[in-house]
This record gives C-alpha cells, structure tokens and sequence, in this order.
C-alpha cells in the first residue's frame, strides 16, 4: 500500500516550525539539506537563500514522515493565509491525541476544541502558529 507524507512549503521558517514539530512528536530528522549545499556555478544560490531549508524530514510513527521545504526568495512567497492545505493525525490513544492537539495547538488559533464528536470520534481542529492547518482524531472503534 502506498504511504502519504505531507510536505510543506514555508518562507524561510521550515527549520524554526520543524523544531517545534519536533518538540511536540518526538523524534529526530532523518534529512535536513539547505539550499547552500547544492549551489554551484550551473545553479548558484544567492547568498540571502544559501541557509534556508532545501529538504528536512521527520518521521512521525512507523511509516509517515512529515517533510517540508523553504521557498528561494526568487520564486515569491507562500500565501500563509491561503489554505496550503491540512495534515489529519489519526492518534492511537486519547491521550496521545491530547497531547498532540495540545501540543501543535500552542500559539495557534483553535478552530474546534478537541472533544467528542457526534459520530463517536474525538476530535479536534486548529492552525498552528505557522499558519499549517491540521486535524486531530482518536477513533476508539479502530
């Protein structure tokens, strides 16, 4: 079966917001290339770019991993009002779901408190404060 990894485009704060991501999911990056790395004289990257994020990786579970990169100031600016769109975490447990809402939530706006739903499903919605939408459930029955 094939496997879906998010990957999120940020200008110039993809280390900062993974960091974050980190604290909260635990783990360590797998990946982590800045643009720098790769510049060369058949494509040179301006010194403002050379330490932005070219590709940073990290695992959350068993077969997911979260990936991310910065946008190079020449290709403009990722809307982070614009729905880029949104990352759902099915938890393993209501603790677990907790502490992820909880967690990812801080600084960011709530837009439906984590609690049980009408369909038996807890759940929860919210920005962070990286303007990245997410959802959060804990499905008891599965």
């Amino acid at each position: 079966m094939a496997t879906i990894n998010p990957h999120i485009h940020f200008n110039g704060n993809a280390e900062e917001a993974f960091t974050f991501y980190k604290s909260v999911f635990g783990g360590e990056f797998t990946k982590l290339l800045r643009y720098g790395s790769i510049s060369s004289p058949e494509f040179p990257i301006a010194d403002h770019d050379a330490n932005r994020i070219m590709h940073i990786v990290l695992p959350i579970g068993k077969h997911t991993r979260l990936i991310a990169s910065d946008v190079l100031e020449m290709m403009g600016k990722v809307s982070e009002n614009d729905n880029r769109n949104t990352i759902s975490i099915s938890a393993e447990s209501r603790e677990e779901a907790d502490r992820l809402f909880n967690g990812l939530s801080s600084e960011g706006a709530v837009e439906m408190p984590i609690s049980n739903g009408p369909l038996g499903v807890y759940f929860g919605m919210f920005t962070d404060k990286y303007g990245v939408e997410w959802m959060v459930e804990y499905d008891s029955a599965n």
